[in-house]
């Protein structure tokens, strides 16, 4: 087995050394001249002396770039850090005390931004690209797969960003097995909609890499557009997509695949619930693609969790998440830590197995509460991840996302999960996209291109749900807020219910 992940680069840059690896709107590169860069990136770290083992910023856009650096990163036996060039300079501060980051690459325009920030910064522009010759390969020989490959940040409840360090051994697990599963070849047109500091683009940059694939960096601000998007993917010829529910359900909501001739054979998505009202419309337009409904948290390396679409579902219905990733053990645990096994019995959904990451970096106080010893093994450390997630088995075995722990209430003395009331409303014809929220009162926001009404929406939820579930209060907004990984905003609408109130 493969030490580290820039062996699948490598075998890409001699099978397809002229294939464009990554394109961007600015530029593309070739496998050749992507590897042979990265090194070049490497030699110049080595004569700044980064020494091996250490996290590495990368505050670029979502570029061509970026992934140059990330490679280089590691090609110096280093890992690294995506950035977000729109978060503000504290978010960024914060981050860079809590890894204690020194070096960070950018550019320019981006180095302002951190210009009292104390960090050594690296400018990509003043890179020798060209330096190949110069670079050392010891710190990338002594590279073994459980060092870290990179961090993401995700929210910390205290508003301090935890760290996320995910092993070069669970990566290549997570990669292998996608690639075993969908029996991926080398002609894929990759698609990219996640954010690099979203750990979804961790599939589309290693699944290219791996198959020799070509990856096309999607300008992040057509998002804004979706028809600019469908044009795009129209266009590029694009068979993969690997992208999150929202994105999906904005196309879905516009109709804007009816006649337009697109080539998708994977459809992949994953990082929020599908409505399968959304998930249908692809289907019925896409028969002989391949559908998965992918789950995991950033703490099991993107995903532990899949189902390939094997059945018809009406749009009331919910999607399972399906079955264990390759290497890992999904399982549910009840309040006192007993294993559940019975159908529909909710427990907490658990995760051991090769795809659990290193913890979190720079605090063990965080890591020991979340990766846990293994309650139903005593017999030798065993870690688990606790999620957070309620989940329970459907009459066929697969496993069936509820909610979060944290969004359960109690209403009217009855426990209720607004993850149920969001799929209710989704189903409904009218309702584009949806999130339930509670403030002493159960509260609906929602999309609709039709205008659906407050009295349309609660007759028809009320022939679902039982009345205690029902909202009573509704919000209808033009465009749901989104975050920078394309997932709804629900602290944005926290605070609109809160001033409306």
């Amino acid at each position: 087995m493969q030490k580290n992940m820039l062996s699948y680069l490598q075998n890409s840059a001699l099978r397809f050394p002229l294939k464009t690896a990554i394109r961007d709107e600015d530029e593309s590169v070739n496998f050749s001249e992507l590897n042979s860069q990265a090194k070049a990136i490497a030699a110049h770290f080595q004569s700044l002396n980064i020494t091996k083992n250490r996290p590495v910023g990368v505050l670029l856009p979502k570029s061509v770039k970026a992934i140059k650096c990330f490679l280089g990163t590691l090609y110096n036996g280093c890992f690294y850090v995506p950035l977000d060039v729109k978060n503000p300079a504290s978010r960024l501060e914060a981050i860079i005390k809590n890894l204690n980051l020194e070096f960070i690459v950018t550019d320019a325009k981006h180095a302002q931004i951190l210009k009292n920030s104390g960090v050594n910064l690296i400018i990509f522009d003043e890179i020798n690209l060209k330096g190949e010759d110069k670079f050392d390969r010891a710190n990338y020989e002594n590279t073994i797969d459980t060092d870290p490959l990179y961090i993401i940040n995700t929210s910390g409840s205290t508003g301090t960003p935890k760290g996320v360090a995910i092993s070069h051994k669970s990566a290549i697990n997570y990669i292998e097995w996608a690639c075993e599963t969908f029996s991926f070849k080398d002609d894929l047109k990759i698609a990219s909609q996640a954010p690099f500091i979203f750990d979804n683009s961790v599939l589309d940059i290693y699944l290219t890499l791996k198959t020799g694939s070509t990856l096309f960096l999607i300008p992040q601000e057509l998002f804004t557009f979706p028809i600019k998007v469908v044009e795009y993917l129209e266009k590029n010829e694009i068979n993969f997509i690997f992208w999150v529910p929202s994105v999906m359900a904005n196309i879905a909501a516009l109709d804007l695949l009816r006649g337009v001739n697109l080539s998708l054979e994977f459809i992949i998505f994953a990082g929020e619930v599908m409505p399968v009202k959304t998930m249908n419309y692809f289907k019925s337009r896409f028969k002989n693609a391949v559908l998965a409904n992918l789950y995991g948290p950033t703490e099991t390396t993107v995903d532990c969790a899949y189902y390939v679409v094997d059945r018809d579902f009406s749009d009331e219905e919910s999607l399972p998440i399906g079955y264990p990733c390759k290497n890992t053990d999904v399982f549910l645990l009840d309040e006192n830590d007993a294993l559940v096994t019975a159908r529909n019995t909710l427990g907490e959904l658990c995760v051991r197995g090769a795809s659990l990451a290193l913890g979190y970096y720079n605090d063990p106080v965080k890591t020991a509460s979340a990766f846990t010893q293994n309650p139903l093994n005593p017999a030798y450390p065993e870690r688990i991840y606790r999620t957070g997630d309620l989940a329970y088995y459907n009459e066929r075995g697969e496993l069936m996302y509820k909610g979060r722990k944290d969004f359960q209430i109690k209403h009217m003395g009855y426990r209720i999960e607004l993850g149920e009331i969001e799929t209710a409303a989704l189903s409904l014809g009218g309702v584009d996209s949806a999130c339930a929220l509670y403030d002493g009162a159960i509260v609906l926001i929602y999309t609709s291109q039709t205008a659906a009404s407050q009295r349309e929406i609660l007759l028809n939820l009320g022939k679902i749900l039982p009345k205690y579930m029902l909202p009573t209060r509704f919000v209808m907004l033009d465009e749901m807020p989104l975050n920078v990984n394309g997932k709804i905003d629900r602290n944005k609408l926290k605070e609109l219910i809160k001033d409306q109130k």
